[in-house]
């Protein structure tokens, strides 16, 4: 599998920032592996509740993470500002492919960028069903 190109900040739609944290430094120095994905629900789950399409708490549908993957290109390190770049590469029937950038220090190429797949269910079943309309309002902008 051949490695993607860093995307540029245009390529999404809608952004949000992140502080780094002295703890998500690795003995490497730089932001370690995981901490990204911690990146990918921050900007994905605070745009879907500000939009009214998820309530974490009491809402009968929830997404759950089926799928994961991020390439990195360049280092990122505490203290460090980053903004994420969120998109919608997919809408499924009861799914969604969500596309992250992560960009450093006010770059315009990521210094990351990956995705993940949510596929919503019943909060008491955990059976997939169709994507409420709700959700599906609030990400159909960010479809690229």
């Amino acid at each position: 599998m051949e490695k993607p190109s860093p995307l540029s900040a245009s390529a999404f739609a809608h952004f949000a920032d992140i502080t780094t944290r002295w703890i998500d430094n690795d003995v490497y120095g730089h932001i370690n592996n995981v901490v990204y994905y911690e990146f990918f629900d921050t900007v994905v789950n605070g745009y879907l509740i500000a939009q009214g399409a998820l309530d974490i708490a009491t809402g009968a549908v929830i997404g759950l993470v089926v799928e994961t993957h991020c390439n990195y290109f360049k280092p990122v390190a505490f203290p460090d500002t980053l903004r994420a770049g969120l998109r919608v590469a997919k809408l499924g029937t009861s799914s969604v492919r969500y596309e992250v950038g992560i960009f450093r220090n006010g770059d315009d190429t990521a210094a990351a960028q990956g995705h993940f797949v949510h596929v919503y269910v019943d909060r008491a079943t955990q059976r997939p069903v169709p994507l409420p309309e709700t959700l599906k309002q609030a990400l159909t902008p960010l479809l690229r």
